[in-house]
């Protein structure tokens, strides 16, 4: 550690085992998905024939990962209000002190570092703010795909019995008509809209997920705080005040 500077825990071991978790998981979710989508790729037996089943394994694979983003997400729901270690919920309400860090840590972010009116030892607004965004969407994508999983199901049954697809429908079936209202469909709602969609959040996720990168490599360049470190370590290092 460098003179000056103290240790500040950031995120707890099992924030940071479900952060890596979940960027293995969300990996496998873009290759699987984009196969299950257009196939890009084969793959052949000894004998030199194609594998009949790289299909079924790729909508294998993007099954298990979905039901692992499904676990992850009930976790993160739960400490997002409960967690003993910090309450990141505390930091979206729209309170005028979160509204002024918010504007000052985007106008930070504006302007290069020039101005620092907030506190960075701890989580921000602006931060809370956009992590709180990828959850919903990836809400979304878990909603949508589980309604595209169930409308594989047609006839009502599942090795499960009948209860299964029946509650899958009624927990996911109003992503049809939402679905067509984002995409901007006739008045006839159909599982098209909801593929199309589910399609295009991943995209929204991508994008996310490289801003979200490019602002951590962007925070340890010019707030010199080794914020990159907190998904490995936990904390980050932040100069001691001089009295």
């Amino acid at each position: 550690m460098k003179a000056g500077h103290r240790q500040v825990k950031r995120m707890t071991g099992t924030m940071r085992i479900i952060h890596w978790i979940n960027v293995i998981s969300m990996i496998v979710a873009v290759i699987t998905g984009l196969y299950i989508g257009h196939p890009y790729y084969e793959t052949f037996m000894a004998d030199g024939a194609v594998d009949k089943y790289v299909m079924a394994w790729n909508r294998w694979g993007h099954f298990m990962v979905a039901i692992i983003f499904d676990v992850t997400s009930i976790i993160v729901a739960y400490l997002y209000f409960f967690s003993r270690f910090e309450k990141p919920y505390k930091k979206v309400l729209p309170t005028a002190k979160n509204i002024k860090e918010f504007i000052e840590v985007f106008l930070n972010l504006l302007t290069l570092n020039r101005r620092k009116k907030f506190d960075s030892t701890h989580s921000d607004s602006f931060n809370t703010v956009y992590f709180s965004i990828f959850h919903l969407l990836l809400a979304w994508m878990l909603f949508t795909g589980l309604q595209l999983y169930v409308h594989g199901l047609e006839s009502g049954e599942s090795s499960i019995g009948t209860w299964w697809p029946a509650m899958l429908h009624l927990v996911t079936d109003w992503t049809i008509p939402v679905s067509a209202w984002i995409a901007g469909g006739g008045p006839t709602a159909t599982i098209m809209d909801v593929r199309i969609v589910h399609h295009y959040t991943m995209w929204w996720i991508i994008a996310w997920v490289v801003f979200h990168i490019y602002y951590q490599v962007w925070r340890t360049i010019y707030w010199k705080e080794g914020d990159i470190a907190i998904v490995v370590g936990g904390s980050k290092f932040v100069k001691e005040d001089k009295a």
